[in-house]
């Protein structure tokens, strides 16, 4: 027999740079230096996603970034992360500052790099599971869209587990994770996935013969099943950006709720300023944000320059009151800096449009009810039927209970009163409902035209029963 002979491979070797450099990636947490926050510093080999699978991290825990340091040298990315807990405090729990140190580091050290799926009127899934089938959406928006894709998945015997939707400038994406209303599984039979794509996308495009939109930008995507852990996981907050990004929700009607900066906009929010400018010394182009404060901020914009195939350097960002600060030094994937206007003029739009994406104006309700096939088509059938649109809709399922939480307005885009939303909370009763108005303000009497006897009545009868206080 031939003997083989095998080149001596010294084992030791992945763990060379390891040896000499030290770990590829070193988490530490000092909760001594500063009273008033935690500071997490991340130093670790640069690759292209790093700062943002760190920011998600934190992110997905509702720690608040109030300031960061980013910068990337020689192949190694030093961050420093100024975070808080949901209720402004630094953190205490040393449970918490363990998973925070644990995770990022193991997270770093395995996950790639995301970038996006999604071209301009198609979607792709990014999502998998052992226990659901993923739809993903995109259409032009308008009223009562959502109310009608719910009411098309109840017809075609889909339970809703999770779906989150995102309307932005007459744009709408939607995920959406279904099982079988019956045997709560997975769907998996090619024929009926192919039925649901076709059903959904007839809906999607049904306003484009009187808004002239073109119909590959109105698309619906099933979803194959390929196991739990196994794929690609994306995050779905993520992913609702990349969709709206290929649908091109940046070149729509621009936000009427939002004003510029150092203008007496109220309460009505402050329009993003976004500047580039060239940094020639040292070849990056010089991303400048100012916009009102809020949550996931650093993550939508960071999120969007990944996606982009933007690479971020160095990078600072901090809150002050209620405005946020931001710096980003980037270049291309390719290593360009952005030298064409068009080029500097879409990265604005694109940054303006991930600021605005998440901010609704509207009045928010949260509505908990025990779970069951049909439920999702009832609510939002009831919110049409009273002339209120979806801005926003978060639905999640919690054992036998389902937590809906949408951002409505009046359909023909007026504030609702407060009144109005109050008098059909004591009508609801056993129905659990908590209302939020998203405005500090109240809103002008003259725009309400609601009255009590038109307040959801014979709709609330019918399915109240269906609904359970949560305690």
């Amino acid at each position: 027999m031939k003997k083989v002979c095998w080149p001596y491979f010294d084992p030791d070797f992945e763990n060379l740079h390891e040896r000499i450099y030290g770990p590829s990636c070193k988490v530490s947490i000092d909760n001594e230096s500063l009273q008033d926050c935690t500071l997490v510093k991340v130093d670790s080999v640069k690759k292209q996603g790093l700062l943002l699978q760190v920011v998600q991290d934190l992110t997905d825990l509702n720690l608040t970034i109030t300031k960061s340091y980013i910068s990337s040298d020689a192949g190694w990315f030093m961050d420093v992360f100024h975070v808080k807990d949901e209720y402004g405090r630094k953190l205490a729990d040393q449970r918490l500052l363990n998973y925070i140190q644990q995770t990022i580091g193991q997270r770093t050290e395995t996950r790639g790099s995301l970038t996006a799926k999604a071209c301009r009127g198609h979607s792709f899934i990014s999502e998998s599971s052992s226990e659901h089938t993923t739809i993903e959406m995109t259409a032009t928006d308008r009223p009562g869209l959502f109310s009608e894709i719910s009411a098309a998945l109840a017809d075609l015997h889909c339970n809703v587990v999770e779906a989150h939707a995102w309307s932005h400038n007459a744009r709408l994406a939607c995920i959406a994770n279904i099982s079988d209303d019956s045997t709560d599984t997975p769907i998996e039979d090619p024929h009926r996935l192919a039925v649901i794509q076709e059903h959904l996308t007839t809906i999607l495009r049904a306003t484009t013969a009187t808004t002239g939109t073109s119909l590959d930008q109105q698309h619906a995507k099933t979803a194959g099943i390929h196991g739990g852990s196994e794929g690609t996981t994306t995050d779905m907050e993520r992913r609702l950006h990349q969709l709206l990004l290929s649908a091109r929700d940046f070149d729509g009607p621009p936000t009427p709720s939002m004003m510029p900066l150092g203008l007496e906009g109220g309460d009505e929010g402050m329009k993003p300023v976004v500047l580039i400018e060239s940094c020639k010394e040292k070849g990056y182009s010089v991303v400048s944000i100012q916009c009102k404060d809020r949550p996931r901020l650093m993550f939508d914009t960071v999120c969007t320059l990944t996606d982009m195939q933007y690479v971020i350097f160095h990078a600072s960002t901090r809150s002050n009151g209620d405005s946020a600060f931001q710096e980003y030094y980037i270049r291309h994937v390719d290593g360009r800096t952005l030298h064409t206007e068009s080029e500097k003029e879409r990265v604005v739009k694109c940054l303006e449009a991930a600021i605005e994406r998440r901010v609704c104006q509207g009045v928010r309700l949260q509505l908990c009810a025990a779970n069951r096939a049909g439920l999702l088509s009832d609510i939002t059938r009831v919110l049409r039927e009273n002339g209120l649109t979806v801005l926003r809709a978060d639905v999640a399922t919690q054992g036998k209970k389902a937590v809906n939480a949408f951002y409505i307005k009046d359909i023909t885009g007026n504030d609702i009163d407060m009144e109005f939303v109050k008098s059909m909370k004591k009508e609801m009763g056993p129905i659990d409902l908590d209302v939020k108005n998203e405005r500090s303000r109240p809103c002008s009497p003259e725009k309400s035209h609601f009255s009590i006897s038109n307040l959801l009545k014979s709709q609330i009868e019918r399915i109240s029963h269906n609904f359970i206080p949560t305690r």
